[in-house]
């Protein structure tokens, strides 16, 4: 009966066989989800998760794969803090002339966290459509579905003017796919002009012309020469942006990371969100429970390494030069500190940006990170590409 659930996985390009899927199918006639109340979709979901995906990569493609096939459905993430739902119930989605937006005023951080904890203390049901309660559809700084220039989203799936200032929701980030190879053709053709090659290790090649002369020489008695196998020495240290307004760019920024995989050999790679603080991840799943603190990083690397940032560059500035402005926790020190600090470890650094080139200027924010990289920010573009690779390689 799951037949077609088995060839959209497959045409999703996961490595799906047969016999883990009549594993899945064994499972569950056997009745491992009919317990505790009887099979769910959430049960569904994490069984055939389980039975049918080895190897954690794919987790992003089955998932992409179930909602396509189950037609939406979605994975709920925690709230870290209780609200009640109904304060946050979508019934109006307020829409704004460029004249009324710039009406409203906004506040500043001190007096935004100020009152969002008197309204916490005050508020006890419901709002809609007003401008200074928790609510939905409003111009109040709190809330979701409405607008303000700068406020807290609350109970809200995703940004829609690009200016909160924090995000009360814990969200779930997806890894970008490193084995995209659609597209990238261009780009690893950008990217080759940052690979320098040397020959060290074992001699395991054979040194054609060497031979030749060496025979030739020997009165023509073969005698073969050997040389070890060149690399690319190039050591890169990428750092990623992810979640919030790179959901936009997130196909892009996976070509850029499958050509990357496939150019350099010594490639770290971590994630972060807007702008780097105290600490990164590897893996978005467990970005929660498995920090890799900044600090170590600096210290575990050697300069030697080329440090490359993709991001859009595109948050309240307060998240870059206010301690505590993370969008997500109460970071002790600015992000600008942090940035500067990865920058004096690592002396060959590029900041990537794939938002288009010419909204650059009407961003405080990335004006500000321009500053900190000293300039040193191109767009994601094949232009842009090839200029970071032949600045790092100087």
């Amino acid at each position: 009966m799951l037949i077609n659930f088995f060839f959209t996985l497959r045409a999703a390009k996961l490595p799906v066989s047969v016999k883990e899927y009549l594993t899945l199918l064994e499972a569950i006639k056997s009745g491992v989800i009919d317990d505790d109340g009887g099979p769910t979709v959430d049960k569904f979901y994490y069984l055939s998760r389980t039975a049918l995906v080895k190897d954690e990569a794919n987790f992003d493609k089955f998932d992409r794969a179930f909602a396509a096939y189950f037609k939406g459905v979605e994975m709920l993430a925690d709230f870290t803090q209780e609200i009640p739902l109904e304060w946050l119930q979508k019934k109006l989605e307020l829409e704004l002339s460029p004249e009324e937006k710039a009406a409203i005023e906004k506040m500043g951080w001190d007096e935004l966290m100020a009152e969002l904890k008197k309204r916490f203390e005050e508020q006890k049901e419901r709002h809609e459509g007003g401008s200074k309660m928790i609510g939905t559809g409003g111009t109040s700084p709190f809330g979701a579905y409405g607008y303000n220039p700068q406020g807290i989203r609350i109970g809200q799936e995703k940004g829609r003017n690009k200016s909160a200032v924090k995000v009360w929701d814990q969200r779930q980030y997806k890894d970008y796919d490193d084995n995209l190879e659609l597209g990238t053709r261009n780009i690893k053709v950008a990217l080759r002009r940052l690979r320098r090659f040397a020959r060290e290790g074992s001699e395991e090649e054979l040194d054609l012309d060497d031979t030749i002369r060496s025979t030739a020489a020997n009165a023509g008695w073969l005698d073969i020469k050997m040389v070890p196998e060149r690399h690319n020495k190039v050591k890169v240290l990428l750092l990623m942006d992810v979640g919030g307004t790179m959901d936009e760019h997130i196909h892009r920024v996976e070509e850029l990371f499958s050509a990357a995989k496939n150019e350099f050999k010594h490639l770290e790679f971590y994630y972060f969100h807007n702008c780097v603080y105290d600490f990164m991840w590897k893996n978005n799943r467990r970005r929660y429970s498995e920090k890799f603190a900044t600090w170590d990083l600096i210290r575990k690397y050697n300069k030697d390494y080329k440090l490359i940032f993709v991001g859009d560059a595109t948050m309240s500035p307060y998240e870059i030069l206010q301690p505590g402005g993370s969008v997500e926790y109460n970071n002790e020190e600015a992000g600008a500190e942090w940035l500067q600090r990865l920058t004096n470890a690592f002396p060959k650094f590029a900041w990537i940006n794939p938002e288009p080139q010419g909204v650059w200027g009407y961003r405080q924010s990335i004006s500000i990170v321009q500053q900190l990289m000293n300039q040193r920010m191109f767009a994601l573009t094949l232009p842009g590409l090839e200029g970071a690779m032949r600045l790092l390689s100087k």
